[in-house]
């Protein structure tokens, strides 16, 4: 049995911990709060902005479908693959959950035939892929605390160059989408194409499951000047920024509410061992009272 000495180190070890624990997690529920926030004002905007880019296609018709973003390539060999993760860790599974299902992506498109182009966002997730030996066209560390949309626009900007120049054909991203502070879902999203994900031009008919054709979309009926498809021309770079952007400020969110979630966990485990440290110390003091009243018992026996 431990001496009580060696209990009571122990127990002012793991307390030290838990004192760590609880101020993360007081850390981590603040920038939640303001995560939070960031979210709700953002969703609308986000969602807005899809609506326009919807619009202005369908009133923009088959003229949609000469822009470059919207305009699929004949062959779909290079996937470019953009995994949202942090760049810290004691958020629990927060990152490792995306890691895994972009390694999982990637074995699925390489089972098709396809080759994977790595772009991740955060330290946890460049050091992951580099660690299993993936080379990455794009890193973008140091922000995940608090994304700007400058952030987002450098990203896109790499995405929409290399999707134009023909180096991917196609382009997803991976992130943690929030929901609670318990709860965060690991979402796929298709940002380009956007043909295929989100606008379909006047007089394209969209297949129905069972593989009848679906009446055309109708066309918006707002007066655009200028010309639809202009309007489009702009709408549809920044349709792909706010999508990173959103992805950027989800996972924000999502992290700091997985942290505060483990933080808590530890606290509490922390309280547990504290609570087992302190009845093995109990029994060793009990331990030694006993013994030294057995010695005191012998020595006085001994001397009558």
């Amino acid at each position: 049995m431990a001496s009580q000495r060696d209990v009571k180190n122990k127990i002012a070890s793991v307390k030290n911990i838990q004192k760590i624990t609880r101020a993360m997690e007081m850390v981590a529920a603040a920038r939640l709060r303001r995560a939070e926030q960031r979210i709700a004002a953002l969703r609308p905007y986000a969602d807005a902005l899809g609506r326009m880019t919807r619009q202005a296609a369908d009133a923009a018709g088959a003229e949609a479908l000469r822009l470059p973003l919207l305009r699929e390539h004949e062959r779909e060999e290079n996937v470019a693959l953009l995994l949202v993760t942090g760049d810290r860790g004691l958020a629990g599974g927060f990152n490792s959950q995306i890691i895994r299902a972009g390694i999982r992506l990637a074995g699925e498109l390489g089972e098709e035939g396809r080759q994977t182009r790595w772009y991740a966002t955060g330290r946890r997730g460049v050091s992951s892929l580099t660690f299993r030996g993936n080379e990455l066209s794009g890193s973008y560390t140091g922000f995940s605390d608090r994304p700007a949309f400058a952030d987002a626009r450098e990203i896109a900007d790499d995405l929409m160059t290399a999707y134009i120049d023909g180096r991917v054909d196609r382009v997803e991203i991976i992130y943690n989408a929030y929901v609670s502070p318990l709860t965060q879902h690991v979402t796929r999203q298709r940002l380009l194409p956007l043909t295929s994900a989100e606008v379909v031009g006047e007089g394209e008919e969209a297949a129905s499951p069972g593989g009848q054709a679906s009446p055309p979309r109708r066309r918006a009926t707002v007066d655009y000047e200028p010309e639809p498809e202009k309007i489009l021309r702009r709408l549809v770079p920044d349709y792909v920024e706010i999508s990173i952007y959103r992805a950027l400020v989800e996972s924000t969110a999502g992290f700091f509410g997985a942290q505060m979630t483990a933080m808590r966990s530890a606290s509490e485990n922390a309280g547990e061992i504290i609570t087992e440290y302190t009845l093995q110390m109990n029994r060793a003091r009990q331990a030694e009272i006993t013994q030294e009243i057995m010695e005191v018992v012998a020595g006085a026996e001994g001397l009558s």
